[in-house]
């Protein structure tokens, strides 16, 4: 599995409009100078984003972005999934339900299942916050 620039970014993207958070917009602009990445780019990213309802949009001329809630209450996982959809290592995994007719009698399905649980294990228990708090590096509390 490989993230691709768009997952990547969309979680910079976030982490900047976290640390960045003074309760005044932040622009595209801005992120795009610190981050160095394409003003265009990140306005695709930011659309998806917004339309998973993670950051509110503030037009205007003092317009900009802000994150939507806390956060704390952002994943790496739920950040990722928007831009990347499932995270699921392979198909039959990734639904509850596992609708494969090969199930029962598929041999390498523990370690498809191994290395989900590895993933989510990771990206679903990371949050923004934690990054912040790495970025300043500040240990966990």
């Amino acid at each position: 599995m490989k993230i691709s620039t768009k997952g990547r970014y969309a979680l910079r993207l976030m982490l900047d409009l976290a640390l960045n958070d003074t309760g005044i917009p932040v622009q595209i602009k801005d992120i795009s100078v610190r981050q160095e990445i394409s003003n265009k780019y990140l306005e695709q990213i930011v659309s998806a984003l917004n339309k998973a309802g993670m950051v509110k949009s503030i037009r205007g001329p003092q317009g900009g972005y802000l994150l939507a809630k806390r956060p704390k209450n952002y994943t790496v996982g739920s950040i990722l999934r928007v831009m990347e959809g499932s995270m699921a290592p392979v198909s039959c995994l990734e639904f509850e339900e596992n609708t494969c007719p090969r199930e029962r009698d598929c041999a390498t399905l523990v370690v498809w299942k191994r290395l989900d649980e590895a993933i989510r294990g990771v990206i679903d228990h990371i949050t923004l916050e934690d990054l912040m708090r790495e970025h300043q590096g500040k240990p966990e509390s």
